[in-house]
């Protein structure tokens, strides 16, 4: 089984893309959908215990813990130790499960995929990107988000351009889904035809 890394900026049109390769068969693994599992399970106890008071219910809230963490690498880097562990047991599980099923492609939609070092456990990366202007107003409509705190997300994620230069595919959502499912599918026959290469 081949594995694809899928990653890009806030902004770029990443969860459609990775609904798209569903779509197409493909088995998706969500990094964003596993941290907020694991907020409401597992992690909860042990991130109330480091981080006093960013817990509700026996459920981690990510704005407390947002506010406790954002802009502080050591509480950043001890919220990784805590929760990466965790999200790792449940990534090999998912590849496991893939592996069973004979799919011959999985992917792994990982947000900071190159800030994490994550390019070395996949065998090839696609990079999802659109206009700076389209991005910019895509992510400035979400709810609770603003100018600043858009800038605080965006010094923490590579450049684009770093992002594109470094990826084996690059998939543009500038111009609506139908030629986002043709890219997938030109990369879905290439991909399968590339040596392994994750480490």
């Amino acid at each position: 089984m081949l594995l694809l890394g899928l990653t890009g900026s806030i902004g770029m049109g990443k969860s459609t893309t990775a609904k798209l390769f569903e779509e197409a068969g493909v088995p998706v693994y969500d990094a964003d959908a596993t941290v907020h599992k694991v907020y409401e399970g597992e992690a909860a106890p042990a991130v109330e215990a480091a981080f006093p008071g960013s817990t509700v219910n026996g459920k981690v809230d990510r704005q407390k813990l947002s506010a406790m963490v954002v802009n502080n690498a050591d509480a950043m880097k001890k919220l990784e130790t805590i929760v990466h562990p965790m999200l790792r047991s449940h990534q090999l599980r998912f590849l496991s499960d893939a592996e069973k099923s004979g799919a011959p492609v999985a992917v792994l939609d990982v947000p900071l995929l190159y800030e994490t070092g994550g390019e070395s456990r996949v065998d090839a990366v696609v990079v999802v990107t659109t206009a700076p202007e389209i991005q910019r107003e895509r992510i400035l409509a979400r709810d609770n988000m603003t100018p600043e705190k858009l800038d605080a997300i965006l010094s923490r994620q590579l450049p684009d351009a770093e992002k594109r230069k470094r990826a084996d595919f690059v998939v543009d959502t500038s111009h609506g889904l139908d030629p986002v499912r043709q890219q997938i599918g030109e990369i879905l026959r290439d991909v399968v035809k590339m040596p392994r290469r994750r480490s």
